[in-house]
């Protein structure tokens, strides 16, 4: 059982990682884009901080989850370290811009701040678990890595529960608020739970 859920894992982080790219070789009446008013995609600082939040927060997903896989760990400590450093910037960039990106989202508010706190939860445990392993801390380093990999996740998770939401509630813009919540607050739930059992 436990190697089906990590295939399935992989294989969403794979797949939702490489899903920001499709942005680049199709029209831009695409996906999210759709909601964005014509203002808001003509704006050059809006429009740098979309693409380097989902290229960025795409290739961190993509790399994350190898991090996870205790036998790398122990046996390529060096490649272990590389890929946690690129993961680290990636995470920055992405949810900096992922953050301002926050302020015009689709649905308002209410999206907008769960949006936000969703940035800079992963900014925080993504730094903070950084400091951890720069300080030789390991087993909190690992804790936050965890958290940041389950904020990370958000774009997996979001990408099955809005299409669910829509079917369920007709609305697309209610089903949006709901989203930006419930794409990142599960997860922070289930990966507190998870860790407390591994602790006992």
């Amino acid at each position: 059982m436990k190697k089906i859920t990590t295939l399935i894992f992989s294989i969403l982080s794979i797949l939702i990682g490489l899903y920001p790219f499709l942005y680049f070789f199709i029209p831009r009446d695409f996906g999210l884009l759709e909601s964005k008013s014509t203002e808001l995609l003509a704006d050059t600082l809006w429009n740098i901080s979309f693409y380097s939040h989902i290229i960025t927060g795409g290739i961190a997903l993509l790399i994350g989850w190898i991090q996870f896989n205790e036998r790398l760990r122990i046996s390529r400590p060096i490649a272990h370290r590389w890929i946690g450093k690129i993961y680290v910037i990636t995470v920055f960039i992405s949810g900096v811009s992922g953050i301002y990106i926050g302020f015009f989202a689709t649905g308002g508010s209410i999206a907008s701040l769960g949006f936000i706190s969703l940035g800079i939860l992963w900014l925080y445990t993504t730094l903070k678990g950084y400091w951890y392993a720069k300080t030789a801390q390991i087993v909190q380093h690992q804790i936050m890595m965890y958290y940041s990999y389950a904020f990370c996740f958000a774009a997996v998770t979001l990408r099955i529960w809005l299409p669910i939401l829509v079917i369920l509630i007709h609305d697309f813009i209610i089903a949006y608020r709901i989203v930006a919540w419930l794409c990142w607050v599960p997860n922070l739930i289930l990966i507190h739970y998870m860790i407390r059992i591994k602790s006992k």
